[in-house]
């Protein structure tokens, strides 16, 4: 079957002497491999370099029994020129493509991960604070794909949690004052942080951004949402480490 969609560049790699093996995230069919023979040897069969996180119009043929189907097409939509002259910018934007190729399965559609990954490129052309920017987007991501934290009560005994609350890795979300004590792996957090991830989870992308972020908070959230996600991945991402 012959499909036509549009899709982010997530990875690339040389495949043999001549072609190259991509990985997109497409709007329409999710994830999905491709091989685009001869683009080595002869550039200009194609209207796009495939580099990472660009977006292209492509047009594939889909095996029935193969996970790699074959890239007839590729033309380059958008290059998000703007943040690949600063190093910060490109990790971060690598980074959320590395999370999105180890979160998201193969073939499985998604168009609200797809705008969030089309939003997060276009605002990291320019946005000043790209920290923020980069736990916002793991907030949203963890929330769309299913593994948000339970931050509304303490995931033990299900209680409003009021004060000196404590996060489990382990059991994924909040631990009252009592729970606490018979879960002694949880790490404290503020109730300033926990509302700024309920925030984010709650809120739209542009309203998400506009939450102010005291330092402190920063510092607690990037060490929690780092924590949780190699946790729940069971791996560290790469791009992890270059990111300040």
């Amino acid at each position: 079957m012959i499909v036509k969609t549009e899709g982010i560049v997530l990875k690339s790699f040389d495949f043999r002497e001549t072609s190259r093996i991509a990985t997109f995230f497409t709007r329409d069919f999710g994830k999905v491999k491709g091989v685009l023979k001869g683009i080595r040897k002869d550039p200009k069969k194609f209207g796009s370099s495939i580099e990472k996180f660009s977006v292209n119009d492509i047009v594939y043929y889909q095996y029935r029994n193969s996970d790699i189907h074959l890239v007839s097409h590729c033309d380059m939509k958008d290059f998000y020129s703007g943040l690949r002259q600063d190093l910060e910018r490109m990790t971060a934007a690598s980074y959320a493509a590395e999370l999105i190729d180890t979160l998201m399965p193969a073939e499985e559609r998604s168009l609200e991960i797809y705008g969030l990954m089309q939003a997060f490129l276009k605002c990291l052309q320019t946005c000043p604070d790209v920290s923020k920017l980069v736990q916002t987007f793991q907030i949203k991501i963890l929330s769309i794909s299913g593994f948000q934290p339970h931050l509304e009560t303490c995931v033990s005994c299900r209680k409003n949690v009021s004060d000196a609350p404590r996060f489990s890795l382990r059991l994924g979300g909040l631990l009252c004052g009592v729970c606490k004590d018979a879960n002694g792996e949880a790490t404290p957090i503020s109730l300033g942080a926990v509302a700024s991830i309920l925030h984010i989870q709650k809120n739209n992308w542009d309203a998400a951004l506009r939450l102010g972020m005291a330092p402190f908070i920063k510092k607690e959230l990037k060490y929690v949402l780092n924590h949780f996600l190699v946790f729940h991945l069971e791996r560290h991402l790469r791009s992890t480490r270059f990111l300040t």
